[in-house]
């Protein structure tokens, strides 16, 4: 087994500082158990806000199987290994990180805290973790940014059917100082999402997590008025920009064109696609299925992992997402092939929770259960994982 190096950072002390504060009668702001915080948002949420968040796609088999996959997949703790250090620091896309988490990219944040992703943002910069800011942030790329200071961060695209559009998208956030970029492939137009449906709730078309293309000076160029006169016709430019156009494998040559770092395609779930990824010559993907939000009756995002690991190759660096929520299910991610795991849902509650602070306890904590749980399975560093590490059925 390889050593942990010097300086690693102790995550698991998170544990001692809650008990240290039993001392003075002062407990945990919110839950520590991250499978709760879903039951703690809903008590603290509007409906409209919760359901957009918790929801999935028709009748939410996907999200279930998420989770029932990483029930399946157990972890094998063995003993004496001599685990009393650990280290949980990894390299992405040539990035060195103190974990192997980033937060993903979740739009309209504002709707379960004003600050939003601004709060995410000073967050994830606290721990050294990246943030993936999504294309549908309600601030912009330049808020978000400066909230971020000098912390990691990585910008998700919707790709916009506009190409004049896309690219100054691109050219400001790497202005901003995102290093990667993560086009997301599976949504390209909405799914079937009955606990919106059923509340006609869609806060884009309100004006809400628009604050990137609104604030653009190629989409502001085409609109008679500035959003902020006439917030109508931004939405209706918006909307079919954003969604109804699937793209094609011949596409990606133009994203390659016009950003110059890591390149990422997020939705892959069949190895085929890894290995067209490859040949296309993006350099990661994530596995990921939308978290369950896309398309009902889908594959298991984890069940889907092993299979494009092994596709991949050395060729790609294979992330993942999709129904994580404990330390546990990040180190079933990390032993089946992925480098790094983006922790989605679990923030967001802790955002409509607690904001900037919420966020915080919630990265904490899944950081120090899965130091520790890293170290009571008997490993002490990522690389000692793999699927020997399991047991599945």
């Amino acid at each position: 087994m390889s050593e942990p190096g010097p300086g690693a950072p102790g995550f698991g002390n998170y544990q001692n500082e809650i008990y240290l504060h039993g001392l003075e009668d002062r407990l945990p702001p919110f839950t520590t158990d991250l499978t709760a915080l879903e039951e703690a948002a809903r008590g603290r949420l509007e409906e409209g806000p919760f359901g957009y968040v918790a929801g999935a796609a028709g009748s939410g088999a996907t999200a279930r199987a998420n989770r029932e996959a990483f029930d399946r997949c157990r972890l094998v703790p063995r003993m004496l290994t001599g685990a009393t250090a650990r280290d949980l620091r990894t390299t992405v896309l040539g990035e060195e990180l103190p974990a192997p988490v980033l937060t993903a990219p979740v739009g309209v944040q504002s709707i379960v805290h004003p600050d939003g992703e601004l709060a995410t943002a000073r967050a994830a910069a606290a721990l050294g973790l990246p943030m993936v800011l999504s294309t549908a942030s309600s601030h912009t790329i330049e808020q978000v940014a400066e909230a971020g200071g000098a912390g990691p961060r990585w910008f998700q695209l919707y790709w916009p059917a506009d190409d004049e559009v896309c690219v100054s998208i691109l050219e400001r956030a790497r202005a901003a100082g995102f290093r990667t970029l993560v086009v997301t492939l599976d949504t390209w137009t909405l799914a079937w999402r009955p606990r919106d449906l059923d509340r006609a709730y869609l806060p884009f078309i309100r004006g809400v997590g628009t604050a990137i293309p609104f604030s653009d000076p190629a989409f502001r160029a085409g609109l008679a008025k500035p959003p902020e006169e006439d917030l109508i016709a931004a939405v209706l430019r918006w909307v079919p920009m954003f969604t109804g156009t699937d793209r094609t494998w011949d596409r990606l040559p133009f994203l390659r064109e016009h950003w110059d770092g890591p390149l990422v395609l997020k939705g892959v779930l069949h190895p085929d696609d890894a290995r067209r990824a490859a040949a296309a010559g993006v350099d990661g993907v994530v596995v990921s299925n939308h978290g369950g939000r896309q398309v009902d009756g889908a594959v298991a995002a984890l069940d889907a992992l092993p299979a494009v690991a092994e596709a991949a190759g050395g060729e790609l660096e294979v992330l993942f997402d999709s129904g994580v929520r404990t330390g546990a299910d990040v180190l079933k991610a990390l032993a089946l092939g992925a480098r790094a795991v983006l922790l989605g849902r679990p923030y967001v509650y802790g955002l409509g929770l607690g904001g900037e602070d919420g966020v915080l306890h919630v990265l904490r904590s899944l950081l120090a259960d899965l130091e520790l749980t890293l170290g009571l399975s008997g490993h002490r560093t990522l690389a000692d994982l793999g699927p020997g590490s399991l047991h599945r059925p």
